[in-house]
Formats: C-alpha cells, structure tokens, sequence
C-alpha cells in the first residue's frame, strides 16, 4: 500500500474521555494506523458535554469534525465520509446510531469497503438476542466487515450467526508512548486503585471486588476514580473517592498504588476474550495488576506471574494482604514486559492493515474485471 488510505470513522469521540470508555482504545488503534499509511477523519457527535470536558486536543495524527447532534448534521457528514476508500460505523456514538448502522452499508460501493466497528460486542450481541425486532440484526449482513474490540471465538460465532460476512476481533493493547511508568503522585497514594465510571453492569462487581475489600481492610487505604460513584452508594473511610480523573492523570493513577484492580463488566466477564482498555493501561505503567477472572486473561497476562487472578473480593483482600512493594514491582514489570512485546497497538494496526488491503483487493477484483468487460465491449 504505497498511497495513503482514507477511513472516516463514525464514533463516540476521538477527543474527550469524558463517559466514553472507548477514547483509548479510538486514539490507539488510529494513531498507529495513521503511522501505517492511513489518512482518517474521526466524526463525532457534539453531545454529552464531552466538548466541554475534552482531555486532547485536535491530533496531528487524524481530522477530527465535530457535529452538530441534529438530524442536518448528520446527512452533512455523512456526504462528506462517502468518498472515504474505508467507511466505519463504531458502535455506541450515543446519537443517530441507529440511522448511522442502516447509512453507512448504503455508502458502498465497488471500490470501498463498509465496517461496523463494535468496541462492546457482548453488549450488542445479548441486545439482538434478546429483541428479534431490533433494527440492526437486519444490517448486520450489509457490512463487509465486522470488527470487534474483544470477544474471542464467542463473539465471531455469534455475529457469524447474525449474518456478518467477517468477524474478527482486533484487541485493546498498549500504547506506550501514552501509558507507561512515571513517578507516584500523593494525590493517588493507597493500597488498591480503581478507576472506573459507575455503570448498571460493572456496579455489582465493584461492590463485590472493590468496596467488600475496603471494608475488610479498613486499616489500607483504598482509591477510587471514575464518575458517578458519589451518589447514593455507601463507601468506608478507608476509600478516598476522588472522581473522574482526566486520561493526563491515568499514569499518576496507576503508578502510585501498591496495586490496580481491573473489574470487567457483566457481559465481558461472561463472553470472555474482553480485556478492556484499563488493562493495558495500568500493565503498560508498570502498575501490579489485580484482575478479577476471565476466560481468556491468559492470551495478555499469565495469571500469578504477570496479573493477579482473583474470583471474589475476599481474594483480593487476602492478596492485598499478602503483597509487598517488591512483588508488586516485579509483577507490573513482567506485565509490561509481556504486552511490549505482543500486544500494542503498533501489533493491532498491522493486523488491521492486513485485512483491510486484503479486502479492498478482493472488493477492486471484481470491479477491475467488470470495467474491463465494458470496455472491450465498446
């Protein structure tokens, strides 16, 4: 691929980490596919005050526009992706997406390609398994391809039943030239950091993972990071609640606890093969990871050598217990030793590449051949 690639990505935001949980994942896999020859215009919406708490900004390494939330706006960025050679529909942009998953396999043609980019495949698969009327089983089919953010076998068989002509899942990973060691900040001092919004379906393993350790351990101090955790939830005086903490501060964050607990959502943590974004992120700082158990964990850290598997917060209490500073400093080393070496984003766009060009290839055969035909007609 020697000229440069266009992709125009719809999603939540490149800019703001502010409620999108995607952004690291977003500015990874671009800024690396950018350094792979790719020229991508990022769309996202102006909604959710997420403008108004952005933590970046305008990148060097991709065109950011910013939408107006309206039905105008929209058609308007929607005519201007369409010439784009790559045209991605990520899911949970929060606005339109539903008109955004039945445009964009419209945009197709001969010489591009359309892809549903989805960053929380367990949630979007047991939303269409649960509702045979939802309108995006019917779109499912119309895309070339179907990236996923996680997922494992599971997700591809699944959206392989739903009709994908592709599945394949393109991992979080590091970016280290964002997520790496720094010195620890007083301000996050503590024996166990998590970082985390406040979701309907993480709440209950925080409870179980994050607030029944506090209370077991009332003589460590705990920190907890993300938004929403400052409403009607009983919290020990050993948790020092600090609220969102902007992605400048996830280094400080993660370098200054003796250890960083991961807690995966419910529907992650049941389809497996899901490591999210704070994974890599903490790993990456040379934090000591705590991780309640996955299917899958393995294939990114090996447990009791690299991460701390842990099945109840009785467990995580016992290995807090346990853990000292010298451990906790060869356990974060191993991890980002491991995922510098497999698992960054620089690993994921290649991957990315690779498939892509192989599809646009496969696309422009048949296109090629047809003008080909035409013309010897003439």
């Amino acid at each position: 691929m020697t000229a440069k690639v266009t992709l125009a990505m719809f999603g939540s935001s490149l800019v703001s980490a502010y409620w999108n949980g995607a952004a690291t994942y977003y500015r990874g896999m671009i800024r690396a596919l950018h350094r792979c020859g790719f020229d991508v215009t990022f769309y996202e919406p102006d909604a959710f005050e997420r403008q108004q708490h952005r933590d970046m900004p305008d990148p060097s390494w991709a065109s950011v526009v910013i939408y107006p939330a309206t039905s105008s706006g929209l058609e308007a960025v929607l005519e201007q992706a369409q010439a784009a050679d790559i045209i991605v529909k990520a899911s949970g942009v929060g606005v339109f997406d539903q008109e955004l998953e039945a445009e964009v396999p419209r945009l197709r043609r001969a010489s591009n390609l359309t892809v549903f980019w989805d960053v929380d495949a367990p949630a979007t698969l047991q939303r269409m398994q649960a509702d045979e009327s939802d309108a995006f089983r019917a779109q499912v089919p119309k895309y070339d391809l179907v990236l996923t953010y996680g997922g494992g076998p599971p997700v591809v068989a699944a959206y392989s039943n739903f009709g994908a002509r592709c599945c394949v899942p393109i991992y979080n990973a590091l970016d280290p030239t964002t997520h790496h060691p720094v010195q620890p900040d007083s301000r996050f001092s503590g024996a166990l950091g998590f970082l985390g919004n406040r979701l309907p379906d993480r709440e209950a393993r925080v409870r179980e993972f994050f607030i029944k350790p506090a209370s077991l351990l009332a003589g460590k101090k705990f920190l907890l990071g993300g938004s929403g955790w400052d409403r009607d939830v009983a919290l020990t005086a050993n948790v020092d609640y600090v609220g969102h903490v902007y992605t400048r501060d996830h280094n400080a964050f993660n370098c200054s606890t003796l250890a960083v607990l991961n807690i995966n959502r419910d529907s992650m943590a049941e389809v497996g093969y899901s490591p999210p974004t704070r994974v890599f992120e903490a790993a990456g700082a040379g934090a000591c990871l705590i991780c309640d158990a996955w299917q899958g964990l393995e294939q990114f850290l090996e447990p009791g050598e690299e991460v701390l598997s842990v099945e109840t917060g009785e467990e995580v209490a016992a290995v807090l217990s346990d853990l000292t500073p010298a451990q906790a400093h060869l356990m974060g080393h191993r991890a980002r030793e491991r995922l510098l070496s497999e698992h960054t984003y620089e690993h994921r766009a290649i991957e990315v590449k690779r498939l892509l060009v192989e599809q646009l290839s496969r696309r422009a055969g048949p296109a090629r051949h047809d003008q080909e035909v035409h013309r010897a007609a003439l």
